[in-house]
């Protein structure tokens, strides 16, 4: 796909503060306010922001480019969008490696790489308190990632491998059978915010709640942490209105993109 056949316009998006705020030139602080803006900021580059603080020991790294290890994530991020730095990205890929990058804006893609796919998706962050769902989830650790791996070939969350579990904490709901029926974890993390990814249900076990009660899990997790949680979804996706009704609001429209070495 040719990433000028896309939609090149930015979805008219604004940054959300914080609800319940009163504004007043009484409560402003600059400075703080200032610091609050440029932490959000980073979320239009969050695998960068992810993988030069809290994910810095998983980087690969090569002068303005890093990715996570192949096995861990497909996630790729630059410093700035420019042919040094794509360069600096080919010494990370293999030839015919597919790697992915999440943008504020559309990507000028060099020649040496080809576009597989490209389109807007909708990052969602939670600012507010929850209330912890009547399910505790279990915690999934590297003896699960089998069944783990399984549960996300069959429902497609988007990309899990056998070390994404790396990443972050994740967590699964089990039937009475003992099978892993349901499970979401952490993918990119920061300083100040945390990814809650690879929310998935088996279809025999839909329509329980059980993605509603693992997301607002980790958010309350990460929010008593001291970090923001945010997401990524497809505008079209029902969850998105999952997601708005747990606390989760619209931030920004990111730019993914993935791409491969020739």
């Amino acid at each position: 796909m040719n990433i000028a056949t896309m939609n090149d316009a930015r979805p008219h998006l604004h940054v959300m503060g914080r609800p319940g705020r009163q504004e007043s030139s009484h409560e402003s602080d600059p400075v703080k306010d200032d610091h609050a803006q440029r932490m959000l900021e980073s979320l239009d580059n969050p695998i960068w922001f992810a993988l030069i603080t809290e994910h810095r020991l998983l980087a690969r790294s090569h002068g303005l480019a890093r990715r996570y290890p192949p096995d861990v994530s497909p996630l790729a991020a630059l410093l700035h969008p420019t042919n040094d730095a794509f360069a600096d990205l080919q010494r990370l890929v293999s030839p015919g490696e597919h790697v992915a990058l999440f943008t504020a804006s559309p990507l000028d893609v060099p020649g040496d790489w080809q576009v597989e796919r490209s389109r807007w998706i909708d990052q969602m962050i939670c600012e507010a308190s929850l209330a912890l769902p009547p399910v505790v989830p279990l915690p999934l650790g590297t003896t699960d990632v089998p069944e783990m791996l399984e549960l996300t070939a069959a429902t497609e969350p988007g990309p899990f491998l056998p070390q994404t579990i790396q990443m972050g904490s994740y967590f699964g709901i089990r039937a009475s059978d003992g099978r892993l029926a349901a499970m979401a974890g952490e993918r990119l993390r920061s300083t100040e915010f945390a990814e809650i990814s690879a929310v998935c249900t088996h279809p025999e076990f839909r329509g329980r709640g059980y993605a509603r009660d693992l997301t607002t899990f980790l958010a309350a997790r990460i929010l008593a942490a001291g970090k923001t949680p945010f997401l990524h979804v497809k505008s079209e996706n029902g969850a998105k209105v999952v997601y708005q009704k747990i606390g989760f609001r619209l931030r920004a429209a990111i730019y993914l993109t993935e791409i491969s070495l020739h």
